[in-house]
């Protein structure tokens, strides 16, 4: 089994890419490689899309990156191979992004990315630290986690989802902002996963062993 951590210049992928690494050790997960190659994004088994940044611009580098943007839809659309999305690389998979400018998501989660709004203006945004995780839905990459589990999160933006049952976790920061979305064999983190620890890691390791 092969995981792809897409590299296509959004990021520094050291820390992601050592946790998938020891995750995959853990539970025999497979092997873990981190690409920027069109054609080993087309045969990977699991693929997972990190992102630092402003949405246009990840988007921008995304479609970029020759051939990328192609295999990895054709891979997630056509193929049903399990996705996992990080930071803006969960953002990516939304209708819309409102950052800067109004630009065209994956539309894979029905839903626009906005600006962080806290009710408490003592609140500062970006929402970044620990906070608590709150499960609004079941999911096999929840196995082993529980609603109070910390996770870290470091952004201005999240996503607004059309469909209830999509958001499958949120956290409290002046009011909902959405943690986790998913459907189908596509599951999006807004938090770093690779930083929180032991939650974390077990969502990691839950996926490398997913079979939808």
């Amino acid at each position: 089994m092969l995981t792809a951590i897409i590299d296509y210049e959004s990021g520094n992928l050291h820390s992601a890419q050592k946790a998938f690494e020891r995750m995959a050790r853990e539970t025999d997960g497979g092997e873990i490689v981190v690409t920027g190659d069109a054609d080993v994004v087309a045969r990977a088994d699991r693929i997972v899309l990190p992102g630092d940044g402003a949405f246009p611009a990840c988007m921008a580098e995304l479609k970029g990156h020759s051939g990328l943007y192609s295999a990895m839809v054709e891979a997630v659309e056509t193929k049903g191979r399990p996705f996992m999305g990080i930071c803006v690389g969960m953002q990516l998979m939304a209708s819309w992004g409102r950052e800067y400018t109004d630009t065209e998501g994956l539309d894979w989660i029905a839903g626009e990315v906005r600006k962080i709004e806290p009710s408490d203006p003592a609140l500062k945004v970006p929402h970044m630290g620990w906070n608590d995780l709150v499960l609004d839905g079941a999911h096999p990459v929840f196995d082993g986690i529980k609603s109070g589990d910390h996770a870290y999160f470091v952004h201005s933006y999240h996503m607004d989802v059309t469909r209830p049952d999509e958001r499958l976790a949120h956290v409290e920061y002046g009011g909902d902002v959405t943690a986790v979305i998913g459907t189908g064999t596509m599951i999006g983190l807004q938090f770093h996963p690779e930083k929180s620890q032991a939650a974390g890691l077990r969502m990691i390791g839950n996926f490398l062993t997913w079979r939808p």
